[in-house]
């Protein structure tokens, strides 16, 4: 096994995000309602007023521009075209960051709960009002709100750090959480730090080795450089270090 990088990928614009709350909505309302892509994240919903919310705190947390568009989809409960809105970034690095979040599967069925947002009480409140706008709905006679999802284990691990009852339903139909508002009061977060940034090397395996001669009779003559303060380099990707 050897260290190595996407070439391409070491060209692309980094970005600076931010913890917080907008961080923490972003990745809440992603996880309830948005696409990842292989190098965008989007948002199509219903509400002009949720997606604007999105769009704003996806610049703030992230600094890139992201705007509304009307745009149609089909609705299989109606049976015809229904009109909404989409919040759509090109980028290659925030796709990657939130693969990395959920556990590099960003399926709604499959994605796994996104611990980066127990940074702090802030952030992780930001993703909570974003995953219940996306996925929930808040009661009118009480405060609190309830979350629907086909993601058990999902669900069930948000549970464990809000401190509450989660039965999940069977035969693989949506199960519901309700969030009390004063979830806070129960004292189960427990703060986390995990990076922001995408992790952008990986380990490959070596399927052959060549032997490569000098070949002729000309001399040549071998330099050994010393490399510092760093003692490795990339080459197309793969991590070369100093003999």
């Amino acid at each position: 096994m050897i260290a190595w990088t996407d070439a391409r990928k070491l060209c692309r614009e980094r970005l600076t995000i931010r913890p917080g709350y907008a961080f923490g909505y972003f990745v809440g309302a992603t996880c309830a309602d948005g696409t990842v892509g292989r190098n965008c994240v989007s948002l199509v919903v219903n509400e002009s007023a949720f997606a604007a919310r999105y769009a704003d705190c996806l610049t703030e947390a992230t600094g890139l521009s992201a705007r509304l568009e009307p745009v149609t989809r089909p609705s299989g409960y109606l049976q015809r075209d229904v009109p909404g809105f989409r919040v759509r970034v090109v980028s290659s690095y925030l796709a990657d960051a939130v693969r990395q979040y959920v556990g590099g599967d960003a399926h709604h069925l499959r994605q796994r709960f996104p611990r980066v947002v127990l940074r702090d009480i802030d952030t992780f409140t930001g993703f909570l009002d974003g995953y219940a706008d996306g996925d929930g709905f808040r009661h009118k006679g009480w405060g609190g709100r309830t979350v629907v999802s086909a993601n058990v284990p999902f669900l069930a691990e948000l549970a464990q750090i809000i401190g509450a009852r989660f039965t999940p339903r069977p035969k693989g139909r949506a199960s519901q959480l309700v969030i009390t508002d004063r979830w806070w009061a129960r004292d189960t977060f427990v703060p986390e730090n995990h990076p922001l940034e995408p992790v952008e090397s990986a380990w490959v395996t070596v399927n052959e080795v060549r032997r490569r001669s000098a070949g002729g009779t000309k001399p040549f003559t071998l330099y050994s450089y010393r490399l510092d303060p760093y003692p490795g380099f990339l080459v197309n990707g793969h991590l070369v270090r100093q003999p």
